[in-house]
């Protein structure tokens, strides 16, 4: 079976990036469990990872995820059977507007050639609360370069082709998203930036 960055940076061993992956999800998984949500969608959700810790918390009864890659759905599907794992694009969500109490999207936007078409259709189909994650730069290239990764890129990921600092993010989702976002809080677990939101 073919293997995936994701998958490998969420099963590694390394016990620096097992501890900034848990400082990662205690981040999201906090806040989350403090939301009244019983719908949740993860948009590129890999493996499943994420949506598997928020079921272990007993965070919503109706989890499922969006995945373009192939090799990820089949993957998850055999790491984690029982979540949902549906085939799909970023810029054309199959469901209608409105649909989900929380939808997550992490580690997703960086790669993508339209990020603000992409978080026009996460705030489509969120009913009340969003989640958005992406590296922090310049630290995330840092931690890569101190992690021996990505030598001749100064650090970056060569499917990296949109970065932004931890005050890029917030700039961006506030001129993109809506007038009917609001911020409800900014986290930045190393090295990541993380904004959480409620639709109105």
């Amino acid at each position: 079976m073919q293997s995936t960055d994701n998958f490998r940076k969420h099963t590694h061993k390394n016990p620096i990036q097992r501890l900034l992956l848990w400082n990662f999800f205690r981040h999201l998984v906090n806040f989350t469990a403090k939301k009244q949500v019983d719908s949740i969608l993860d948009v590129g959700c890999g493996e499943g990872f994420t949506l598997h810790r928020l079921k272990m918390r007993g965070i919503g009864s109706k989890l499922e995820g969006i995945e373009y890659s192939k090799a990820a759905i089949e993957l998850g599907k055999k790491t984690y059977p029982d979540i949902k794992i549906t085939e799909g694009s970023i810029y054309e969500l199959p469901y209608e507007d409105n649909t989900f109490d929380l939808v997550l999207c992490t580690e997703v936007l960086e790669h993508l050639e339209d990020p603000e078409k992409a978080l026009k259709e996460l705030v489509r189909v969120s009913k009340k609360y969003l989640v958005i994650s992406v590296p922090n730069e310049p630290l995330f290239m840092m931690a890569q370069l101190v992690r021996g990764k990505n030598w001749s890129r100064f650090g970056n990921d060569i499917e990296h082709i949109n970065h932004w600092t931890m005050f890029g993010l917030p700039r961006f989702v506030a001129k993109n998203a809506g007038t009917n976002i609001k911020f409800l809080a900014k986290r930045y677990p190393f090295a990541w930036t993380m904004v959480f939101l409620e639709k109105s």
